[in-house]
Order: C-alpha cells, then sequence, then structure tokens
C-alpha cells in the first residue's frame, strides 16, 4: 500500500472525528484487507493488543490518574497555592506566579495535565478574579501551566514514550525536572511582563497576602506539608532506585486515600466509588487507544514506513538543525489535532530513528516530544486544556486560544532552548549515572 495514500486516509479518518482508538484498528487491518498476502491480519492486530496492554511499565498509567483524581478530590491544590502564596504574594505578579509554581507542583502529583488545569484553575480563576484581574488572563495562567503536567514528572505521557521507545522511564522522569522548570520559569516572567504593563490592585493584593500572612508560617506548613510531601515521595522512591514507577504510582495511590481520608478528611469513604469511577471512564479510554496505537505501530513496522520516512526526512538535508526543526513542526502540527498519548504512539517509531541517526539520545528526544505536544493540548482544535479551561469559566474557547499565545511565545521559546541545548534535559541523568 503505498505510504501517502495510507496517511491520507489516516488523517481523513481522524479529521471525520472517529473514534481515535478505532482509527488505528481499522488502519491496522487495512493493508491484510487489500493484499490478503500481507502477513498481519485481524488475529494478528488482536493479538498486538493484548500484548500492548501485557506491561508492567503501562500499568503505572490508570494508577497516575487515579492517584491524581483521589487528590483533586481531596483539595490539595488550596493548600499548595496559599503555602507558594506566603512567600510571593506581596511582589509585583505575586499571585499569579503562585498559580504557576502551583500547577509546576501539583503537576508532580497527578502527572496529567487535563487534571492539572481542573484541579488548580477551579480555585484560583476565582480568586485571581477577586483580586483584579482579568478572567482571561488568569484562565491564560492556568491554562497554559497545566501544561507542565505532561512535562514535570511523573508523567503519564513519559511511561508511554517509555513503552514505544524500549526507553527508561526513571531516566526520562528525571530528564524533565529541569525543562518543565525552565518553563514554568519563562511563564513566570511573561505574567511580571503583563502585571508590570497592565496594572495591578495593590490594595487587594495585599489585603489578600495580610490574611494569608496572617495565618502564620507554621500554620500553613503544617496544613500543606502532606501535600507537599507527595512529589518528594513519589520521586523519591523512584530516583532513590528503590521502586520502579509502576511501583511507586502504586505507593501514590495507597499514600492520596490515606492523607485525604485520614489527615484532610476532605474525602469520605462513601465517596471513594465515585472517585475510582471517574478514573475508570477516563483510563479505560486511554487503555483502548494505547492498545490500539500498539496494532497501529506493529503495522507500521512491518510495512516498513518508518524506514522510509526516515529515508525521506534525512534526504530533504544531513543538517541537524535542519531536520530538528521539521521534526518539532511535525509534532506541533500532529499536537494540534490529535491528542498526545495517540501521537506518541504514533510519531515514536518514526522520529525516533531519525532522531537517533542525527545524533539525538532517545531520552532527549522524548523530553522534545512531549513538550512540543503539550503545546499541542493548548491550541485548537485538540486543545484539551482549552476546553477544560473554557468549560470552567464559560470563555468561548476561540477566545481564550487568542488570548494564550503569548503565553505560548514564552512555552516555545523555553522549547526551543530544549531543543538545541540537550544538557537541559541529559544534565541530571548524567549525574544519576
Amino acid at each position: 500500500m503505498a505510504i501517502g495514500v495510507f496517511f491520507i486516509l489516516l488523517s481523513v479518518l481522524l479529521i471525520a472525528a472517529m473514534p481515535v482508538g478505532g482509527v488505528f484498528g481499522i488502519m491496522s487491518i487495512l493493508p491484510s484487507i487489500i493484499n490478503p498476502s500481507f502477513p498481519y491480519g485481524a488475529a494478528d492486530v488482536a493479538r498486538s493488543m493484548f500484548a500492548g496492554m501485557n506491561s508492567f511499565t503501562l500499568l503505572a498509567v490508570p494508577l497516575f490518574m487515579v492517584s491524581g483524581m483521589i487528590m483533586a478530590e481531596g483539595g490539595l491544590s488550596e493548600r499548595l497555592f496559599n503555602f507558594f502564596a506566603y512567600f510571593i504574594g506581596n511582589k509585583t505578579a505575586g499571585f499569579p506566579c503562585a498559580v504557576i509554581v502551583t500547577c509546576m507542583f501539583y503537576a508532580a502529583i497527578s502527572g496529567s495535565s487535563p487534571a492539572t488545569v481542573s484541579a488548580v484553575g477551579a480555585m484560583t480563576i476565582p480568586f485571581l478574579v477577586s483580586m483584579g484581574y482579568e478572567k482571561i488572563f488568569a484562565a491564560s495562567i492556568v491554562t497554559v501551566a497545566g501544561g507542565l503536567g505532561v512535562i514535570i514528572p511523573p508523567s503519564i505521557s513519559y511511561i508511554v514514550y517509555s513503552a514505544a521507545a524500549n526507553a527508561s522511564p526513571s531516566k526520562l522522569f528525571t530528564a524533565g525536572i529541569i525543562p518543565g522548570i525552565l518553563i514554568g520559569f519563562s511563564l513566570m516572567v511573561y505574567s511580571y511582563y503583563y502585571c508590570r504593563k497592565h496594572g495591578e490592585d495593590k490594595e487587594k493584593l495585599l489585603t489578600n497576602y495580610n490574611e494569608i500572612r496572617q495565618r502564620g508560617f507554621w500554620p500553613l506548613l503544617r496544613d500543606s506539608f502532606w501535600a507537599l510531601l507527595t512529589p518528594v515521595i513519589i520521586l523519591g522512591t523512584i530516583y532513590s532506585g528503590m521502586c520502579s514507577p509502576t511501583e511507586s504510582a502504586v505507593i501514590s495511590v495507597f499514600y492520596g486515600l490515606f492523607v485525604c481520608i485520614c489527615i484532610y478528611k476532605s474525602i469520605s469513604l462513601r465517596n471513594l466509588g465515585n472517585v475510582f469511577m471517574s478514573g475508570a471512564k477516563t483510563y479505560v479510554n486511554i487503555l483502548f487507544v494505547i492498545a490500539a496505537a500498539t496494532s497501529f505501530a506493529r503495522c507500521l513496522t512491518m510495512l516498513r514506513y518508518p524506514q522510509s520516512i526516515s529515508q525521506y526526512v534525512l534526504a530533504v538535508s544531513d543538517n541537524k538543525i535542519v531536520i530538528l526543526l521539521i521534526m518539532n513542526l511535525i509534532m506541533l502540527v500532529c499536537g494540534m489535532i490529535i491528542d498526545n498519548i495517540p501521537n506518541i504512539m504514533i510519531l515514536t517509531p518514526i522520529l525516533v530513528p531519525i532522531a537517533t541517526a542525527v545524533g539525538v539520545d532517545p531520552i532527549h528526544f522524548g523530553i522534545i516530544m512531549t513538550c512540543n505536544l503539550a503545546v499541542g493540548m493548548v491550541t485548537p482544535p485538540m486543545g484539551i486544556n482549552l476546553f477544560v479551561a473554557s468549560g470552567m469559566t464559560k470563555i468561548p474557547m476561540l477566545k481564550l486560544a487568542k488570548a494564550t499565545v503569548p503565553f505560548l511565545i514564552a512555552f516555545v521559546i523555553s522549547l526551543l532552548v530544549i531543543v538545541f541545548v540537550p544538557q537541559i534535559s541529559m544534565f541530571l541523568p548524567g549525574l544519576a549515572g
């Protein structure tokens, strides 16, 4: 089957808004329907789907998702925000920057971008509006900063990429720390610029800041301590070598239940069924997409399309910078029309050989891919973060998308630095050996 026809048909089915898992299944079977001698029929597709789910690494995906939902239901984001606002709330753009730091920290708890937008935005957007900031500015901050949920570890995207690229999830988690902090810092820089340019209601800000200060440092620390400890436990057990990411995900679920039920008492035992059911409705869809994408990736390999595409791209130029720019453009465009999980499953077998051919480490490329696809979560038409934030604030999605552009420019500038300065991603994995 001609490679051009194959991918045109794939694009048509996706644009027609067919379920992504169904599209992958259809495209996996199609070559054997057209050519009965093709050695990858419907039975092989089904076996690949089951084999794709038989992965200890991928088991971390539903576990981290459930953990994130437990902590969102438990109201950890408000405790984190108050703690960070205690230190910087009286500075220019202090509260907006506290929102970004909260998103970064919550990302290290949930591992999910939409979960970060939902949990942090539900509390911080009304708060910023009450402080005199424009609602669309407040929503823009959370929409873009929520994208850090797939960059700062533990990240579901890193787990899926590690399974697709046969890379170490622990090294990906370590490599994502500095890039995530860099992007978060760039968003704070723009927030500072915006607040200096448009001004702030200093009287309101100081009144609320003083209310937080009056609570005292130690009471705030006691209130937020267990929330602050969450990423330390999750990531500490991984980086110390005590646990694999999957085992750490199990710990995060039980720790979240312990904190939210026994300490904060923000979840009752009667509500647990609803929390687990909400998690099941979310991750069952994702796991089906991953299963179908596994069979699709196997089909691509049988057709030798990754090798053909690699030859095409390398024939365009032998310049590493040009090739990296082409791949980044491909990932940015794909991120706009497909969710990040199926994107990773599609693009990894195609682009990783190209990246390896031009001397890019697969771990570094995993960070590049995740950052590119995080931009897609804030850009139409897919833009899942836009849908979540627009649903919470009732701001039209396209209007919100336009307001996020300055933040995205800061995001993309940081992305380019990450792409062309590999030490940013590889420094910590290098120290860890």
